[in-house]
């Protein structure tokens, strides 16, 4: 396979030494170009070449991938401490407003990805802005979902214990059930993967409207206890809780405000994963659009509107609230069984455990495959051993997954009776390397868009473009830099200084900086101007595959029009905005 670039005003084009040596593009006629940075997937029914991944996940799949990656415990259960810490009316808006910056680095990445989809975001940014950056993000990245993924094995094993205690079951028995189903499902292929994530997160979005609907029954009174709460909550105890006696009025609202952040960071944290699975998604100029688009309408159903109704159906100093914010991570902690509880719906709360153990199982899955195709997209971009680039006949990278479920294996120190505090450490660590992740997105956002607008004049040959831009990417940039250093000064408010919580709330920022500054360092690399980015390599592919995919989306559209009304075109038309 032999690749071009085409432009005439690319430097690139003009002097293509220079591009093998910057780039690490390589040419040869028995192998696949190979861009520091990116392997261009093959088909689902291609030739196995020992590099590539394989195209099969369907727009629905990325669509829904993105969206089951989000919703987790970070929703269900984390909630439940927002609001026992900050109030009904600060948590909607702090969670409105991390929704609204989780939507701009959606679109952010989604014009990157739809331009030329690449192997992770350290190909992104290693292409567009600086290979330091690149090495930054993708180690940043890497480590989320080294620690993320065990976290979320010992918060199944914690589910679990809801029926079954300790005493009898070992936790670890349920980590390794857990560990075992998850490396079959990431073994055998993304278009399994896919097809099981794709029916894990219908389930997951059926679980959360059918919450919704339930809160709002409750709201208006027709639980079994018909009390109609209404905004009662918000007037007593009242919409915002004071941070403490010492800090209390206007000013310990505020404190409490700020202090729900980092729990709104988690909440959101797996949305971006649309972006990874760019590589392995058909025609993804058109189904990344789409999975962006969708993200918007999701965010407000699914966070919006039920913590909006979890504010009217429960208050702040709730005593069973107080009660499970102190439980593991199991219905027992969530503040959703606390207002089914309270309107006294029997049966229910077992119920809604099995759903969350449904959304632990999800969460589990896609966060191994994410570790494990970050690795890989380190190893692709030259910033990892290469051997983590191997793939076998299914296009697995099964090196890159094997060391990824060695990390998995961390979740076995959880097994003590301090597994619940473990968990909080845990949830901090991860939310401070995903919004490390956000900001070098935005960065590297920032950086493309100069580089588009600079070579093209315009973004009129873009297949997809955000909105907004590039204003809101700077605005994005400013407030998740603000978080980053706000996300948990209450460390310093109180008598004693809580220094596990700051450490583990802020060492993703130095590790992040020597990470840079590191590479940087030692690779001597450079900011690349605008007028050098390299914008062409590997587009002429992809505009080709893009044109094929419009003839296949014409010719779908009339054989849905000639066979009627059938379950194709209930789909598209009423199912498609939300599954």
């Amino acid at each position: 396979m032999t690749t071009s670039i085409t432009s005439p005003e690319s430097a690139y084009a003009q002097d293509p030494e220079k591009l093998v040596k910057t780039s690490g593009i390589s040419y040869s006629d028995d192998q696949p170009a190979s861009f520091e940075g990116v392997s261009i997937a093959a088909p689902e029914d291609g030739k196995h070449d020992g590099i590539r991944l394989k195209k099969a996940l369907d727009a629905r799949h990325v669509s829904m991938i993105a969206i089951g990656g989000s919703l987790g415990t970070g929703l269900l259960i984390g909630t439940g401490s927002s609001l026992a810490n900050a109030g009904p009316v600060s948590i909607l808006i702090s969670y409105s407003f991390i929704g609204l910056i989780v939507y701009v680095v959606m679109s952010c990445l989604g014009e990157m990805a739809a331009f030329i989809p690449l192997d992770g975001f350290t190909s992104y940014a290693s292409r567009y802005c600086d290979p330091a950056l690149g090495f930054a993000v993708g180690y940043s990245y890497l480590f989320k979902y080294f620690i993320v993924t065990p976290n979320q094995l010992t918060a199944g094993a914690l589910v679990m214990q809801y029926w079954v205690s300790r005493d009898k079951v070992n936790p670890g028995v349920w980590i390794t059930i857990f560990l075992v189903s998850i490396v079959i499902i990431n073994t055998v292929g993304v278009r399994f993967f896919g097809e099981f994530e794709f029916w894990l997160s219908s389930v997951k979005v059926l679980v959360m409207l059918g919450l919704i609907i339930l809160l709002f029954v409750i709201m208006l009174g027709g639980a079994p206890n018909h009390d109609r709460t209404g905004f009662r909550y918000w007037k007593n105890p009242g919409a915002f809780k004071p941070y403490s006696k010492a800090i209390d009025g206007s000013k310990g609202k505020f404190v409490s405000f700020a202090s729900v952040f980092a729990l709104a960071l988690f909440a959101y944290t797996g949305t971006e994963l649309c972006g990874i699975v760019a590589a392995e998604a058909r025609n993804p100029r058109r189904s990344v659009p789409r999975a962006i688009k969708l993200t918007l309408y999701r965010i407000v159903v699914f966070y919006v509107i039920t913590i909006f109704l979890l504010g009217m159906t429960v208050a702040y100093n709730d005593p069973l609230l107080l009660k499970a914010k102190k439980m593991s991570t199991s219905a027992a902690a969530s503040p959703f069984v606390v207002a089914i509880v309270n309107a006294q719906i029997p049966v229910l709360p077992h119920i809604f455990n099995a759903c969350v153990l449904v959304f632990v199982f999800s969460a589990c899955n896609s966060d191994l495959y994410v570790a494990c195709r970050t690795l890989y997209g380190l190893a692709i971009d030259g910033k990892a051993p290469r051997i983590f680039a191997t793939t076998n006949k299914w296009g697995v990278p099964y090196y890159a997954l094997i060391v990824s479920v060695l990390f998995c294996l961390l979740a076995y120190m959880n097994v003590s009776s301090g597994s619940a505090q473990v968990f909080n450490y845990f949830v901090n660590v991860v939310s401070i390397f995903g919004l490390l992740s956000w900001i070098s997105i935005l960065i590297t956002y920032i950086c493309f868009d100069k580089a588009v607008r600079t070579q093209f004049g315009d973004k009129s040959a873009l297949s997809y473009t955000a909105s907004m831009q590039p204003w809101s990417a700077y605005v994005a940039l400013f407030f998740c830099c603000l978080v980053g250093l706000i996300k948990n000064y209450t460390v310093f408010l109180g008598h004693k200084f809580d220094y596990k919580t700051f450490i583990s709330g802020y060492i993703g920022i130095p590790v992040y900086v020597i990470c840079y500054f590191g590479y940087k360092i030692v690779k001597k690399t450079k900011l690349i101007a605008p007028e050098n980015v390299d914008l062409y390599t590997f587009k002429e592919i992809f505009d080709q595959e893009e044109e094929e995919g419009k003839l296949l989306e014409e010719k779908k559209r009339e054989q849905m029009q000639n066979s009627g009304i059938n379950l194709g075109y209930i789909y598209e038309k009423f199912f498609g905005w939300i599954f």
